[in-house]
């Protein structure tokens, strides 16, 4: 049974034929015998009222005037009402289902019309006044529920057509929102992975430099930066395994090492580290210490991180550097001052140090993200300075 009625909503012109077949049966039988009228006329004006029916859902609107002309045709030629005529009240429920406006206005006109106009051209003798009357307003009763219920079927495939076309646009616009956040993921992976190797590597850089200068006057010192070549780059690659991890879907290496996201906590250990390299930073916490938002403490240690690295790379052999952490009731200041010779400022605004669009540009996105606000530039009496302010709560 399912399989009959996919086939018959794959072709309803089957199901439309075959009912107009049932319905010329009929109406050949009443008109053969002389019951609607001459047979001559009677039976084509009932074949072209089965053709209605046939073809209702291909040209409802041709189908429609097609009804009209037969129904005229029939008060002309004295052709009673018959079985033949059911395909009107079929053409005024398709037009009012599927038709254009205009014709489904026609229908519902010439629906009502009809009954009157026909007890008009053939009247009951046998009926009183109020009898005719009454007998006109049944017969009226089926057009206009037939158009009813035709006008409530095309609403309410207006209203499903409309319920698909939002479903539609909400899926659009979540791939849209999908597609967005993927690139602001890959845009934060891209900072990351800037910070970690601008960082990380210029340590090695300076340590392979300092090894090969004291490797023969000095060899302890030389193994000693070696090994801090080897720690760098053993915690540059934990750390962009942990990044790129981000972007698998699923796939982990068995014993992998990961680790988590840096927080205010490992400044120290990041300062440290810059002194072990042979940076002086002057390291200062004012105010309480407390847990912060994950993308606050980030965000703190990141631009801490650049500006170390900057200053290192950046500030010449003898600079310094201070880094002051300062805990607000509503957020954390952070300053970060060198005194070294620095770099032009305009390299700083074009996008950072290595040209790839990062530096200055990357820590304005990070504290952009959570409502923060930045101020860098060179200071007066030589050096570089960032200052930033990192609220609680992102600013709406």
């Amino acid at each position: 049974m399912q399989r009959l009625y996919d086939f018959l909503r794959r072709h309803p012109m089957w199901v439309d034929g075959s009912w107009a077949v049932v319905l010329l049966g009929f109406s050949v039988v009443g008109g053969a015998s002389g019951g609607f009228g001459p047979p001559a006329v009677a039976v084509p004006l009932a074949l072209l009222l089965c053709l209605v029916v046939a073809l209702r859902r291909r040209m409802p609107e041709k189908m429609l005037l097609l009804a009209t002309a037969v129904g005229v045709a029939q008060l002309i030629t004295d052709v009673e009402m018959g079985p033949h005529d059911f395909a009107m009240l079929v053409i005024v429920y398709t037009v009012a289902a599927e038709g254009a406006r205009w014709a489904s206005r026609f229908a519902l006109a010439a629906g009502l019309c009809a009954a009157p106009v026909a007890h008009l051209r053939w009247p009951s003798d046998e009926m009183s006044g109020a009898a005719g009357i009454a007998a006109t307003v049944f017969m009226t009763v089926p057009f206009a529920l037939a158009w009813v219920l035709g006008d409530s079927i095309r609403t309410r495939r207006a209203y499903f057509a409309q319920l698909e076309e939002r479903a539609a646009r909400l899926e659009r616009e979540r791939e849209a929102q999908s597609k967005v956040a993927v690139a602001a993921e890959r845009a934060r992976i891209a900072r990351e992975l800037h910070d970690v190797v601008a960082h990380n590597v210029s340590v090695m850089v300076v340590q392979a430099d300092g090894a090969a200068y004291v490797l023969d006057a000095a060899p302890d010192q030389a193994k000693k930066a070696l090994e801090t070549i080897s720690s760098t780059g053993r915690q540059a690659l934990a750390e962009m395994r942990r990044l790129l991890g981000v972007l698998r879907t699923g796939e982990h290496e068995e014993g992998g090492e990961y680790v988590p996201q840096p927080d205010v906590e490992q400044i120290e250990d990041l300062v440290e580290q810059c002194r072990g390299h042979g940076l002086p930073v002057d390291f200062k916490v004012e105010g309480t210490p407390r847990p912060l938002p994950s993308g606050v403490e980030l965000t703190a240690y990141r631009i801490v991180q650049e500006a170390l690295t900057n200053t290192r790379k950046h500030g010449g052999p003898n600079a310094g550097a201070s880094v002051r952490l300062v805990y607000f009731d509503d957020g954390l200041g952070l300053l970060v001052e060198d005194d070294g010779k620095g770099a032009p400022h305009e390299l700083y605004e074009e996008g950072g140090f290595d040209g790839q669009g990062h530096g200055l540009i990357g820590m304005r996105e990070r504290v952009g993200m959570v409502g923060g606000t930045l101020d860098a530039g060179p200071r007066p009496g030589g050096g570089f300075r960032i200052s930033a302010l990192l609220p609680l709560k992102p600013a709406h």
